[in-house]
C-alpha cells in the first residue's frame, strides 16, 4: 500500500437509519411514507429490518454465472479522467511523430502536464508567460516551494512537451514553423503508457488474458490497435447500460498546410507500383531508401523534403502531417466499462475477490476495517501514477438465475415456517407490483425497474454518481456478505451536484451531455460538500435495506466480496416528479425507460378501484397532460397539420414510436412525414421531422381529447368524494369557539372514511390523530380530576411520576379549549387551574415571611400535594419546611440545656448544613456553632484538669465551674468536674471527722478512703497523712508475716494468729482466705469461718467486742480440738474386725516408720512429712496442718504490738496479735499454777505410744512404729491435757511449754532396756517379700539401675524389712532420727527389676502416675533436708537391699524385660504398683485415667 495523501478524506455525516417494529414493518410504503419527511432530506436512509427478519437466499447459485465489467479506478474519477484524456492525447500527438513521451519529474515528484498546460492556458500563453515571467508563480499554484529556481524548470518542460502541442492545436502550420517537432527526453524520466480508451474498448477481450488488477501506470503497457469506425448500434430503450457508447460525432478535420510543388497530372489507371511511391513534397520517387511511408494514408515523403527534415527513417508507426492532424482532431469516444475477458460463477467470483483484498491489505479480509478501505478507494481514484483494476458483477438480471429472495411457484422450496417471505412486501420481486406502486400499472417487465437485478461486488468495485431511471425510489437489499459504502445527495440538490461536476470537469461533459446518466464518472464526496453539496454516507451490511429517494443521486462501493439485490419503486408521491423527469429527458434527448403517459392512462382506465391518494395523484397529473396535449395539438393544427389517423400505441414497442429528435418514447400522439415513414417525432419537434411542409405531415394520436375526458372525469369522480370528505373535515377542524363540534361529530366522519375505503391521507391521519388526541385529553382532564392518574406512584418527595407543571396544565387547559371540539371536563379542569394559582398566592405570602411556622408550611405542602400538579412551589416549601423544622429542633434543644449535648449540637449543625441557605437558618446556625465552641472549649478544659499531673487545687476547680455554670448546655466533662469537687469536698469531711475525739480508725475503713482519695482528680491535702499510715500499716503487716508466716506457707497472717475456727478431719484441708474482707450473704455474726471472724473483727466497734468474738473463735478451737485428738487416738487402736485406717497426708494406712502428732494426735509416715529430724530434742512434734506458723519467741512479738499502737490504726491483725498475746500470758499464769509431779506419779506411767511394742495391722496389709514418743492420752488429767493443746495452740515459742513437754515425756518413757532388748525382735515383714539377700557391700554395681522411686507427696510403702532403733533414754531420739534418714533414703530410690537369679537386670522406666493437689515447694523443701550424708550413714541399708520394691503385685506378672518397663500404680485403697503390661494399660491411660486393679473394684462394687 501507498501512503496516504496529505489531504486525507474525511467520511461525510452519516445518513438517518430506521428500525421498524413488526407493525410498521409489514407495510412497506406506509413506513416509507412516514420516514419520507426526514429521509427524503439526505436523498439515502437505511432500514433495519425487525430481529429475526432473514429471508433465505432463493438464488441458484450453481447455474448463476456472469462476466463482470471491468473497473479501473483512477479512470471512474472525473477531473482524474480528464488528466488521463489529456496525457493520452499528448503521448498520441508524440507517438504519430515516432516520439515517445516521458513525464519529467520535478523536485521529485510527477510533474502534472495536465495543470501545467492548463495554468500556462489561463495565463495567456507561453509567449505572455515567457515576457511577464510568470513561470515562477505557476510553480507556486502547482505547490512547489518558492525560491528553488523552479519555474525555469517548468518553462523547458512546456517548451519541450506542450508547447508543439499547443500550437499544433491552435492550427499553426508546423512545418513552416521554426519550431522542430522534435522531443528529447531524459533518461531518467519514465515511459508514459497511454490508456487507449478508445482502441480498449473497440477490441473484443480474449479469453485467455489475465487482469493486471494492479499496476503503476509508467511501467504497465496497454494494447495498441486501430479504432475503426464505430457503428450506429441502437442502444438499449429499456435500461441505460454503463457500457454503452454514444454515437460518434462526424470528424472534425483540421487544415493543415504542406510545401506544394508542381506535379504533373496522371491518371490513375496509368500509375504502376513504383508511380505510386513517389514524394508528395518534390514529386520525385527517387533515394527510395530516404523515401518515408504514412502508417495512416500511404502517402510517401523524403525525410529530407519534411520541414524539419529527418536524419534517420523513424523506428515505429509514422504519420504523415496530413494524418496525423486527422488523428489528433478526432473527437473522444464516450467513456464505458469494458467487460471482463473471462466467464464467472458465484465461487470462483468470491475466490478471485477474497484473494484481492487479501493480497492488497496484506491482512485477513475480516480484519480490514472499513475506514481504511474507505480512505484507500478515494485515493486511488485519484491518482494518475498507480492503477488498479477490479471486476463488478453489476446489473445481473434475476429473471435469468433467480432472485436472491424466494418467489411463488420458483425452483426454490421453502419451508413452512419460511413462506411467508414469499409474500412480504419487502421481497424485492413484490414491492415494485404492490397495490401502492405506480410500476404495477406499467405493462412491461422492466429489468432493473419492475424485476430485480443482481450485484455481486468485490472490493473497490464502485457504482457511480447517479439518479433512477426517471427519478423513481430504489431499493437495495444486501443477502450477505461485506459492507457496501453509500454516498447519496438529497433530491433538492441534484442540478447543484451536477452543476458542480460540469464546473470541475467541463471537458467530459462536452462531449457526453448525459455523462450522470451513463452511471460511468464519480467525484470525490469532500469535493462536492466544498462545493456546498450535501451529501450523506452510509455503511450497508448484511440483511439491511437501503433506499434512495427520487431524484437523488448516489454512489458508492463494495468493501469487499458480497451479493446484493435492487429495485426500483414509485408511490404516487412521485408522480409529479415522473412528469418532471420525462421533461428533463426531452431536454437531454436521453431515451425514456416507459411512457409515462402510457402508464397514466393505464392507471385512469382502472379510477373505480384506485385507492384514493392515487387516485387524486393520478387525477391531477392527468389534468396536466391533457392540458398539454390540448395545447399541442392546437399549435399543430396552427402550422398545417390536417391529416390525423388513429394509431394503437400499445402494440408497437418503445423502439418504433421514440421521437427523433428528443428520443421521447411518444404515446398520445406524434407526427410522421410520408418522406420517411420510419421516423416520428413528438409534437413538440414537428420543426425537426424533415424539409417538408407541414401541411404533409400526419398527426397520429392514440386517443382524441373527447376520448380523454371519460377516463378523466372517472378519476375526479373518484378524487372527488373525497374531496367533500375533505371538506367536511377541514371545516370542523377550523372551526370556531362557538361553532365546535361534539367528538361524536369527528367520530361519525371516521367511520365513513372506513366504510368507503378512503385512503390513509394525511387528512384522515391528522382527523384520527385530533381525535386520539380528544379522547386522550379527555381522558386525562377525568384523571386529573379524579385524582386516579394511571402512572402516579408516590415517591419519597411525595413527586407523582408524570405530573402535569403549572405550565402544562395551563397548556393543557388551552389545549382543551383550542381543540375542534367540545370536551366536557375542561371546565372542571379551568376550576382546577385556579386553585393551582390561588395556591401559588398563597405559597409566594408565606414564603415572604421570615421563618414560618412548620404547621403553617406542613398544611399549605398537604393542599398543594392534593392538587395533583407538580408545583415549583411545593419543593420551595418542603425545603423551607426542614429548616423551619430546624430551627425548631434547635429553639426546642436550646430549652432544654440538660439535653443539649456537644453530640446533638454537632447533629443539629451537621443537619443545618445541608438545608439550602437562609437568613434565619445561618443566624441560628451562627449561635449554635458559637455555643459549640464554648462548649468544646470548656469540655476540653475540664477534661485536661480532669486529667492533669499534678492535679488542681479545688479552689481552681471551683472557680473553672462558676465559669461553667452559666453555659446552657451538656458538659459531662463539666458535670464530671463538679461531682469530683463535690466528693472531694465530701472526702475532706469523712478525712476530718476520722479521728475526731481520739477514735482510732480501722484499716477498712482507712483503705477504702484512700482508696476513693485516688480515684478523684483533686489535690487532697490529708490524703498523704492517710496514704503514710496505710503505707505503715502495709509494713508493719509485712514484718509480722516474716516473724510469723513460715516459708511458702499458704496461711495468711490473720489466719495464724487467730484461734483456728475450721480443725475437722485433716483430710478436708480448709480453704485459703484472701486478706481482704469477703462480703456475706446474711447480717447475723457467725464465726464458723475465718471470713467470719474477719468479718467480725472489721465490724467490731472496739477492741473490747474484737477480744470476744476471738474468744469464742477459742472455746470453740478447743472443743473440736479435744475432739479431733480422740478420734485419731483411736484410729491407731488394732482392732481385728475393724477395717485398715487411712492416716498421714496421703490417706493410706501405716506402714513402716510413722510420725504422730502431739496436737492432733494424726500419724504420719516419715517419708510423708519432710523436716521431722530438725526437731530438737525434748520438743513435740506437729504435723503440718497443725504447725501454722515459725512460733516466734515472744520478746519478738511483743515489738510488734508496741509499734501497732504507735500507728494508731486498728485492722484484724493487730486484734488477733493483741488477743495472740493476752492469750499467752493468761496461759503463762495456768502453767505456773499446775504442779505436774503431784497430779501423775511415775510409777503409774504408761509407756509412750510406738516405743514400747509395735502396732500390728491386718497382715495382708502391714505392721509400722513411730519414731517420736507421744505423751499418751489416758496418762493426762483433763485439765493437763487442755493446758498442753492450748499451749500447742500457741503461735509463739515459750519456754514453759517446753519444760511442761519435757516433763511429761520423761514422765511417761519406757526403761532403757526394754528398748535395746527389743532391737531385733521388732521385724515386721509382709508374705510377698520376695527380696535376696543384703549385699555385704555398701557399694553398688554399675549393672544395677535405680528402682522408681515414690513421690513424697504419695508415700506408700507395702512393707517394711528394717529392725527398729535403739532407745537409751535421752540418745532416742538420735536413734529415732537416724532411723527416720534410713526410711526417707528408701524412699528416694529408684526400684529395680532384676531376674531371679540375681543377674544384672534392664534399665526400667518409673511408673507414671497422677500426683495428688500438694503444694510442690513443699516437697523441694522435703528433698533438700535429706541430707546425702545421712542417707548412706548406714552401710547396711543399700539400695540392693530394697528390691522388694520392684515386685509387681499382679497374680500373674510376666516379668517384662527390655530397656524401659512401664509401671502404674492402682488409684484404690490397696496402692499397690503393676507392670502396665501385666494389667494391660497402654502409657497414654496410665497418664491421662485412673487405674483401679481387680481386688479394688469388687471392693468397692461389695461396699
Amino acid at each position: 500500500m501507498t501512503h496516504s495523501r496529505p489531504n486525507e478524506f474525511i467520511p461525510p455525516p452519516e445518513c438517518p437509519v430506521f428500525e421498524p417494529s413488526w407493525e410498521e414493518f409489514a407495510d412497506p410504503f406506509g413506513f416509507i411514507n412516514k420516514i419520507r419527511p426526514i429521509a427524503e432530506n439526505t436523498g439515502i436512509c437505511k432500514i433495519r429490518p425487525p430481529p429475526g427478519w432473514q429471508p433465505p437466499f432463493a438464488c441458484d447459485v450453481d447455474r448463476l454465472h456472469f462476466t463482470p465489467r471491468i473497473q479501473r479506478l483512477n479512470e471512474l474519477e472525473a477531473q482524474t479522467r480528464v488528466k488521463l484524456n489529456f496525457l493520452d492525447q499528448i503521448a498520441k500527438f508524440w507517438e504519430l511523430q515516432g516520439c515517445t513521451l516521458k513525464i519529467p519529474h520535478v523536485e521529485r515528484k510527477t510533474l502534472d502536464l495536465y495543470v501545467l498546460y492548463k495554468l500556462v492556458k489561463e495565463e495567456g500563453g507561453f509567449d505572455v508567460v515567457c515576457k511577464e515571467r510568470r513561470w515562477t508563480q505557476i510553480a507556486i499554484k502547482m505547490g512547489f516551494a518558492p525560491g528553488k529556481a523552479i519555474g525555469s524548470h517548468l518553462r523547458a518542460h512546456y517548451e519541450r512537451i506542450l508547447y508543439p502541442y499547443y500550437l499544433f492545436q491552435a492550427g499553426a502550420n508546423l512545418m513552416q514553423n521554426a519550431q522542430k517537432p522534435t522531443l528529447t527526453n531524459d533518461t531518467k524520466d519514465k515511459e508514459y503508457k497511454s490508456h487507449d480508451l478508445p482502441q480498449r474498448q473497440s477490441v473484443q477481450p480474449v479469453e485467455t488474458c489475465t487482469i493486471a488488477r494492479r499496476a503503476k501506470r509508467t511501467e504497465g503497457r496497454c494494447l495498441k490497435s486501430e479504432q475503426g469506425e464505430m457503428s450506429e448500434n441502437k442502444p438499449n430503450l429499456r435500461r441505460r447500460m454503463g457500457s454503452c457508447v454514444a454515437k460518434q460525432e462526424p470528424v472534425k478535420e483540421i487544415p493543415i498546410q504542406v510545401k506544394q510543388e508542381p506535379v504533373e497530372p496522371t491518371t490513375e489507371g496509368e500509375k504502376s507500383k513504383v508511380e505510386q511511391y513517389i514524394c508528395l513534397v518534390c514529386g520525385g520517387g527517387g533515394d527510395e531508401d530516404r523515401l518515408l511511408l504514412c502508417d495512416g494514408c500511404d502517402d510517401s515523403y523524403h525525410t529530407f523534403c519534411l520541414i524539419p527534415p529527418l536524419h534517420d527513417v523513424p523506428k515505429g508507426d509514422w504519420r504523415c502531417p496530413t494524418c496525423l492532424a486527422k488523428e489528433c482532431g478526432k473527437p473522444q469516444v464516450a467513456f464505458g466499462f469494458e467487460q471482463a475477458p473471462r466467464d464467472y460463477t458465484l465461487r470462483t467470483f468470491g475466490d478471485m475477490a477474497d484473494s484481492f483484498k487479501s493480497d492488497y491489505f496484506n491482512m485477513p479480509v475480516h480484519m480490514v476495517p472499513t475506514e481504511l478501505v474507505e480512505k484507500e478507494f478515494w485515493r486511488l481514484v485519484s491518482t494518475i501514477e498507480e492503477d488498479v483494476t477490479v471486476e463488478y458483477g453489476a446489473d445481473i438480471a434475476s429473471k435469468d438465475f433467480g432472485s436472491g429472495f424466494p418467489v411463488k411457484n420458483g425452483t426454490f422450496k421453502v419451508s413452512p415456517e419460511e413462506e411467508d417471505y414469499l409474500s412480504s412486501g419487502w421481497n424485492l420481486n413484490n414491492m415494485p407490483v404492490l397495490d401502492a406502486s405506480v410500476l404495477t400499472h406499467v405493462t412491461a417487465d422492466i429489468c432493473g425497474m419492475k424485476l430485480p437485478w443482481l450485484y455481486v461486488g468485490m472490493c473497490f468495485s464502485s457504482f457511480c454518481w447517479h439518479i433512477e431511471d426517471h427519478w423513481s425510489y430504489s431499493v437495495n437489499y444486501l443477502h450477505w456478505g461485506e459492507p457496501k459504502t453509500w454516498y447519496g445527495a438529497p433530491g433538492y440538490a441534484a442540478e447543484q451536484l451536477e452543476n458542480v461536476m460540469k464546473s470541475l470537469a467541463p471537458e467530459l461533459f462536452e462531449s457526453q451531455p448525459d455523462l450522470l446518466h451513463q452511471l460511468v464518472t464519480i467525484m470525490n464526496p469532500n469535493l462536492l460538500m466544498d462545493h456546498g453539496v450535501p451529501i450523506f454516507r452510509t455503511n450497508q451490511c448484511a440483511g439491511e435495506f437501503v433506499i434512495t429517494f427520487p431524484r437523488s443521486y448516489h454512489s458508492g462501493f463494495n468493501q469487499g466480496f458480497n451479493f446484493a439485490e435492487a429495485v426500483n419503486f414509485c408511490t404516487a408521491d412521485w408522480m409529479p416528479l415522473g412528469r418532471q423527469c420525462i421533461e428533463h429527458y426531452r431536454s437531454l434527448n436521453r431515451y425514456c425507460v416507459f411512457s409515462h403517459d402510457e402508464m397514466t392512462c393505464n392507471i385512469a382506465t382502472k379510477a373505480d378501484s384506485l385507492e384514493l391518494e392515487l387516485a387524486c395523484a393520478v387525477q391531477k397529473d392527468m389534468s396536466m397532460m391533457i392540458q398539454e396535449e390540448k395545447e399541442l395539438r392546437e399549435r399543430v393544427y396552427k402550422l398545417g397539420v390536417w391529416h390525423s389517423q388513429q394509431v394503437d400505441y400499445d402494440l408497437l414497442p418503445d423502439e418504433d414510436r421514440q421521437c427523433a429528435q428528443c428520443r421521447t418514447t411518444c404515446y398520445l400522439s406524434a407526427i410522421t412525414c410520408p418522406c420517411s415513414p420510419e421516423q416520428l417525432v413528438c409534437l413538440h419537434h414537428i420543426q425537426d421531422l424533415c424539409s417538408c411542409p407541414p401541411s404533409s405531415y400526419t398527426l397520429n394520436y392514440k386517443y382524441t381529447l373527447a376520448e380523454l375526458n371519460p377516463l378523466f372525469q372517472a378519476l375526479t369522480s373518484r378524487a372527488e368524494s373525497y374531496d367533500d370528505w375533505a371538506s367536511k373535515v377541514n371545516k370542523i377542524l377550523k372551526a370556531d369557539q362557538d361553532n365546535k363540534s361534539d367528538l361524536e361529530d369527528l367520530r361519525s366522519l371516521i367511520a365513513e372514511a372506513e366504510k368507503k375505503m378512503y385512503p390513509e391521507t394525511d387528512l384522515l391521519n391528522h382527523l384520527r390523530q385530533v381525535i386520539q388526541n380528544a379522547e386522550r385529553s379527555a381522558s386525562m382532564a377525568q384523571q386529573l380530576l379524579n385524582g386516579k392518574r394511571q402512572t402516579r406512584y408516590r415517591s419519597g418527595g411525595g413527586k407523582s411520576q408524570n405530573q402535569l407543571t403549572v405550565e402544562e396544565l395551563r397548556s393543557f387547559v388551552n389545549q382543551l379549549y383550542d381543540l375542534p371540539c367540545n370536551i366536557r371536563q375542561a371546565p372542571f379542569l379551568k376550576a382546577l387551574l385556579n386553585r393551582v394559582e390561588q395556591f401559588q398566592q398563597q405559597s409566594s405570602d408565606l414564603l415572604a415571611e421570615d421563618m414560618p411556622s412548620s404547621s403553617a408550611l406542613q398544611s399549605l405542602l398537604d393542599e398543594g400535594a392534593a392538587l395533583d400538579v407538580e408545583l415549583p412551589q411545593l419543593a420551595v416549601l418542603r425545603q423551607r419546611l426542614e429548616q423551619a423544622r430546624w430551627v425548631e429542633a434547635v429553639q426546642q434543644a436550646s430549652d432544654q440545656p440538660a439535653n443539649l449535648s456537644l453530640d446533638c449540637m454537632r447533629r443539629l449543625i451537621d443537619q443545618g448544613v445541608g438545608l439550602a441557605p437562609h437568613a434565619c437558618v445561618e443566624r441560628t446556625m451562627a449561635r449554635l456553632q458559637e455555643l459549640l465552641t464554648v462548649c468544646e472549649h470548656w469540655e476540653e478544659k475540664a477534661h485536661n484538669m480532669l486529667s492533669a499531673r499534678p492535679r488542681h487545687s479545688i479552689e481552681t476547680l471551683e472557680a473553672a465551674i462558676q465559669e461553667v455554670d452559666g453555659i446552657p448546655a451538656y458538659l459531662p466533662s463539666c458535670l464530671q468536674l463538679k461531682d469530683c469537687v463535690s466528693r472531694a469536698r465530701e472526702w475532706i469531711k469523712e478525712a476530718d471527722a476520722l479521728q475526731v475525739g481520739g477514735r482510732i480508725p480501722v484499716l477498712a475503713t482507712l483503705s477504702e478512703l484512700v482508696s476513693r482519695a485516688r480515684s478523684i482528680p483533686v489535690t487532697l491535702e490529708p490524703l498523704t497523712r492517710l496514704e503514710s499510715l496505710v503505707s505503715e500499716v502495709q509494713a508493719w503487716k509485712e514484718s509480722a508475716a516474716k516473724t510469723f508466716l513460715l516459708r511458702n506457707s499458704t496461711h495468711s497472717l490473720l489466719e495464724v494468729l487467730c484461734p483456728r475456727c475450721e480443725t475437722g478431719s485433716q483430710k478436708s484441708k480448709s480453704k485459703k482466705v484472701k486478706d481482704g474482707l469477703i462480703p456475706c450473704k446474711k447480717a447475723d455474726v457467725k464465726l464458723d469461718s475465718l471470713c467470719d471472724v474477719e468479718r467480725a473483727l472489721c465490724t467490731s466497734k472496739d477492741t473490747a467486742s474484737a477480744m470476744a468474738a476471738l474468744g469464742d473463735v477459742r472455746q470453740k478451737e478447743l472443743e473440736s480440738l479435744l475432739i479431733l485428738r480422740t478420734s485419731n487416738e483411736s484410729k491407731l487402736q488394732s482392732s481385728p474386725s475393724s477395717l485398715a485406717p487411712t492416716v498421714c497426708l496421703c490417706h493410706t494406712v501405716p506402714a513402716g516408720p510413722m510420725l504422730q502428732c502431739e496436737l492432733c494426735r494424726d500419724a504420719y509416715h516419715s517419708g510423708c512429712v519432710p523436716g521431722f529430724k530438725d526437731i530438737p530434742a525434748g520438743q513435740p512434734w506437729l504435723c503440718p496442718l497443725c504447725k501454722r506458723s515459725e512460733k516466734p519467741p515472744l520478746d519478738k512479738v511483743l515489738p510488734l504490738l508496741a509499734s501497732l499502737q504507735r500507728i494508731r490504726v486498728r485492722l484484724p491483725e493487730g486484734d488477733a496479735l493483741r488477743y495472740l498475746i493476752e492469750r499467752t500470758v493468761r496461759w503463762q499464769h495456768r502453767v505456773q499454777q499446775v504442779s505436774l509431779l503431784t497430779e501423775h506419779p511415775i510409777g503409774k506411767a504408761r509407756h509412750i505410744s510406738g516405743t514400747a511394742s509395735p502396732h500390728t495391722l491386718d497382715e495382708s496389709i502391714g505392721s509400722f512404729y513411730m519414731l517420736q514418743p507421744c505423751i499418751p492420752l489416758d496418762g493426762l488429767s483433763t485439765e493437763l491435757e487442755e493446758l498442753l493443746v492450748e499451749g500447742l495452740l500457741l503461735q509463739v515459742t515459750l519456754p514453759e511449754l517446753q519444760q511442761l513437754y519435757s516433763n511429761l515425756i520423761n514422765r511417761f518413757s519406757p526403761p532403757q532396756h526394754s528398748l535395746q532388748s527389743s532391737e531385733h525382735d521388732h521385724q515386721y515383714h509382709i508374705a510377698q517379700d520376695r527380696s535376696p539377700p543384703h549385699k555385704s557391700s555398701p557399694h553398688r554395681s554399675p549393672s544395677h539401675k535405680s528402682p522408681p522411686h515414690r513421690s513424697p507427696s504419695i508415700h506408700r510403702s507395702p512393707s517394711i524389712h528394717r529392725s527398729p532403733p535403739h532407745s537409751n533414754g535421752q540418745d532416742g531420739v538420735p536413734e529415732i532420727r537416724k532411723e527416720s534418714e534410713k526410711v526417707e533414703k528408701k524412699n528416694k530410690r529408684r526400684l529395680e527389676k532384676g531376674n531371679m537369679d540375681g543377674q544384672p537386670r534392664d534399665k526400667m522406666k518409673k511408673p507414671k502416675k497422677k500426683k495428688p493437689k500438694m503444694d510442690k515447694e513443699r516437697r523441694r523443701e522435703e528433698k533438700r533436708t535429706i541430707s546425702p550424708s545421712n542417707s548412706l550413714s548406714d552401710p547396711s541399708y543399700s539400695e540392693d537391699s530394697e528390691e522388694d520394691w520392684s515386685v509387681c503385685s499382679a497374680k500373674r506378672c510376666q516379668q517384662p524385660e527390655g530397656t524401659e518397663v512401664n509401671w502404674v500404680q492402682c488409684d484404690g485403697s490397696c496402692n499397690q504398683w503393676f507392670h502396665q503390661v501385666c494389667v494391660g494399660v497402654s502409657a497414654e491411660q496410665a497418664e491421662n485415667e485412673d487405674y483401679i486393679c481387680k481386688t479394688c473394684a469388687s471392693k468397692n462394687m461389695t461396699e
